[in-house]
């Protein structure tokens, strides 16, 4: 794209978004956000996830929409001579296309690619093809080879067809398209289609569509709207604004349905005329374009018309429908909102393409109303459920998103028969960007941290800003500022939720105890401005090579959940920053669900550490102790999570966001086959904490010290005591080792101790008497080995202790017995 085309769209592009309105801080103008591309990402994060994106995501979408290229040129040759082969009826197959070129344009204007662009004006040359004279495009319906849910002719079925939904999307990838090579080829048909929608939608008069009256309703599936406002964005045609308000205002006015499932009126928001609705309900990713779309209309039109319905409709999401993932749509079925408070983890649907919705609704909140909290629901659900609806190696998804498997997770698939989901992450990672900042006047918002460099300009001149950061990992921002001269600005830097006293704004979670203090400092010095709307605001006369630093403490944070979400009562999750944590069995031997964890020692002795290889590489994980819940005893363990974003890419297996707190809610691992290594273990006395069937567990033990698993008879010091262990059946035994626990205060090693055998429960107990060559030793740090004089047969075996003196217990790390 040349320099002179691309400035005189981003100059036409930031006049037009000055018509942007809303909440402001007192004095300020208009809020435009800074254009993604103009955004140059430099992070261990999201550029390898871009990086990805441009090397096997978007090749790989591209080959698997090809079935919908093929299509546009079957309905072209057949329409052309009215004989030969008809394309298969579809009602939405071109909107999958229509996203994953959209995404190939946003890659183009980071990473220019000659080859991307000739594939993409190959297919919008077949677009246009396939595109009447008068603008329409619907391949089933221009061939008259109508299937279900499409109705008979043009719009006659709007409620269910996606006619309209598609055009939405043509129109948000034709303007992206021209965005990033100034080629206004698919625009022109974009804006040719929009003419041809408002003249029978609202106008009229052509005979071919509904008699010539206007049909004059909202279609099922929103998305229409987003395109006609980007589509104005980039034009600056008044027609496509006021075409997006009249869709808004028509839905659950001009027309109704009434039935069950998708027939129902809240299914499509149909019930109540939008500016009068106060509940999030129907299926979620409709619902999530249609908010997205009332936000950004108010906001461009510098009207109020649906601030009510969207703060209403914001906090009966953000308080009673939201997983702590920012997943949208419990209910499966409609895909959709389910009652309050009703948020399984198991069966829970949480549909990818919701989490995108919910990032642009709540990104359009923001511009609307300049309050942080909503970058801050847009930056869960981005950086957990979005993220989670691709692998890392970028090409396989995720359709739904549970919070919870217990025995093996779906595989993610290459495709889906509805592929909604692969395209929307191929139109929204190469966006993200385009969110981390905004400017209003002489101000700059810092919005989402990430490493990048860019340069904004402001009415006192131009600044470059230099952000070096290891978020969502580190919580330390550094920010370098370089204005072109000596300039007065303010710069104002989001606090997130996350680091207050909830992982998130709503009433659904909180930390069990508030995240430490941040601090922020201004070229080294440290500064204590207020947070107003979730921002700190430093306004100050700025010189090249300016330094800001952010910390943003970044410890284990334990989340509760409302006692009303019966799903979660028992229950916590673990979060640090701003990422959700969930227990995979490829990291914990078996099934997860059969850990507890005790909510204040989790957070106490968490701890973390980074995968230094495999496709994890740079992922932090952490730790925290647990307990185990086995059919006999309930030993300590240690529990390992990875954030929810990165789970299901090594192997199939269970999954656990949710962990118990009782051992109650722990439950068996019907399938867990790890060998234990004796029948059973019992003792004259065992601490609740130290049981004796730790000892069937096979360990490693790497000290005497008291870490890890053991057995110990604290609490009883200075009495003897005995550990039993019961082989299965007799067995010749030849050698017994025990490695002694002792901690060097209430539990030492013995003053002396000895082996005794029998063959049955009946039989007497014998003391064991070691060859000439072994004793009975009291050694720390390795096993303490005895061999049998003379051959001897048994089942069991008991390891008699006497302690050092009356203010000590005894330990046992563990025992080993080589029997046969």
């Amino acid at each position: 794209m040349k320099e002179s085309i691309r400035m005189k769209f981003v100059t036409v592009a930031l006049l037009i978004v000055g018509l942007i309105s809303g909440g402001t801080f007192a004095g300020e103008g208009t809020l435009d956000p800074v254009p993604f591309h103009q955004v140059k990402m430099t992070d261990a994060f999201w550029k390898p996830k871009v990086d990805t994106l441009v090397k096997s995501t978007l090749p790989h979408s591209f080959r698997s929409t090809q079935p919908a290229v093929d299509r546009l040129v079957t309905s072209t040759a057949y329409l052309k001579t009215g004989t030969g082969k008809k394309p298969r009826a579809h009602r939405f197959l071109s909107s999958d296309l229509f996203k994953v070129m959209e995404g190939a344009a946003l890659m183009l204007q980071t990473t220019p690619s000659a080859a991307v662009e000739k594939k993409m004006d190959a297919i919008i040359d077949i677009i246009a093809k396939a595109q009447d004279e008068d603008g329409y495009l619907y391949v089933s319906l221009q061939t008259k080879s109508p299937g279900r849910l499409m109705g008979k002719t043009s719009y006659s079925y709007v409620v269910h067809s996606h006619e309209l939904y598609n055009m939405g999307h043509m129109y948000e990838g034709a303007v992206a398209y021209y965005q990033a090579t100034g080629k206004d080829n698919w625009l022109k048909l974009a804006e040719q289609n929009a003419k041809h929608i408002n003249q029978v939608m609202f106008v009229g008069g052509n005979k071919k569509y509904n008699d010539g009256k206007p049909i004059n309703q909202a279609p099922g599936h929103q998305e229409i709207e987003l395109g006609l406002v980007k589509l104005y964005r980039a034009t600056g045609n008044k027609l496509y604004i006021e075409m997006a308000k009249k869709f808004l205002d028509i839905r659950g006015v001009t027309f109704k349905i009434n039935g069950r499932g998708i027939d129902s009126s809240t299914y499509a928001q149909q019930h109540k005329p939008v500016a009068q609705q106060r509940k999030a309900v129907g299926h979620a990713v409709r619902a999530g374009y249609l908010y997205a779309s009332m936000a950004e209309v108010d906001s461009v039109l510098g009207q109020d018309t649906y601030t009510q319905a969207l703060e209403s409709i914001w906090h009966d999401i953000i308080d009673k429908k939201m997983h702590i993932t920012g997943g949208l749509g419990a209910v499966h079925g409609v895909e959709g909102f389910g009652p309050e408070y009703v948020l399984p983890n198991e069966r829970t649907y949480n549909e990818t393409c919701a989490a995108v919705a919910n990032v642009f609704f709540n990104y359009r909140m923001f511009l609307k109303f300049r309050d942080a909290k909503y970058l801050d629901v847009a930056e869960v659900s981005l950086l957990n459920n979005a993220l989670a609806g691709v692998s890392l190696d970028g090409v396989t998804f995720f359709y739904q998103n549970p919070l919870e498997v217990k025995r093996r997770h779906r595989q993610r698939s290459g495709w889906f028969g509805c592929a909604c989901c692969p395209g929307n992450i191929a139109r929204l990672i190469p966006q993200t960007p385009g969110y981390l900042y905004a400017q209003t006047d002489n101000t700059i918002y810092c919005t989402l941290y990430a490493g990048n460099e860019t340069a904004i300009t402001l009415p006192s001149g131009k600044v470059a800003l230099t952000q070096k950061t290891g978020y969502p990992f580190e919580g330390t921002i550094h920010l370098t500022v370089t204005p072109a001269k000596e300039q007065t600005f303010t710069l104002r830097l989001r606090i997130p939720t996350w680091a207050g006293s909830q992982f998130m704004p709503g009433q659904l979670y909180r930390y069990t105890k508030p995240s430490p203090a941040w601090s922020l400092s201004v070229n080294g010095k440290a500064i204590t401005p207020a947070a107003e709307k979730g921002f700190v605001t430093i306004t100050r006369a700025w010189k090249p090579g300016d330094t800001v630093e952010l910390r943003l403490p970044m410890p284990v944070k334990v989340n509760t959940c409302n006692e009303k979400v019966q799903a979660n009562v028992g229950r916590v999750a673990l979060t640090r920053g701003p990422l959700v944590y969930c227990a995979e069995s490829v990291d914990n031997d078996g099934m997860v669900q059969r850990f507890y964890i005790d909510p204040k020692s989790a957070a106490q002795q968490a701890k973390t550490k980074s995968f230094t290889t495999g496709l994890l590489s740079g992922v932090a994980a952490i730790t925290v102790p647990a307990k185990e819940r086995l059919a006999k005893g309930t030993p300590d363990a240690t529990l390992t999570l990875v954030p929810y974003y990165a789970w299901a890419n090594r192997g199939r297996g269970s999954m656990n966001v949710w962990i118990a707190t009782k051992k109650e809610l722990a439950e068996l691992d019907p399938h867990r086959k790890r060998k234990e290594k004796f029948a059973n273990v019992t003792a004259s006395f065992s601490y609740r904490q130290h049981p004796a069937h730790t000892l069937t567990i096979p360990t490693v033990p790497k000290s005497s010290a008291g870490h890890g698993q053991f057995w110990s008879s604290w609490r009883q010091p200075g009495q003897s005591q005995w550990v039993e262990i019961d082989l299965g059946k007799e067995k010749t035994i030849r050698r017994v080792a025990v490695y002694w626990m002792a901690d060097g205060g209430g539990v030492r090693v013995p003053k002396q101790w000895h082996v005794e055998t029998r063959s049955s429960d009946k039989a007497p107990w014998k003391k064991l008497t070691p060859c000439n060559t072994d004793s009975y030793s009291t050694l720390k740090n390795c096993y303490n080995s005895v061999q049998p004089a003379k051959p001897c047969k048994a089942r069991y075996a008991r390891i008699v202790m006497t302690p050092q003196n009356k203010k000590v217990g005894l330990g046992i790390h563990s025992v080993n017995i080589d029997a046969k």
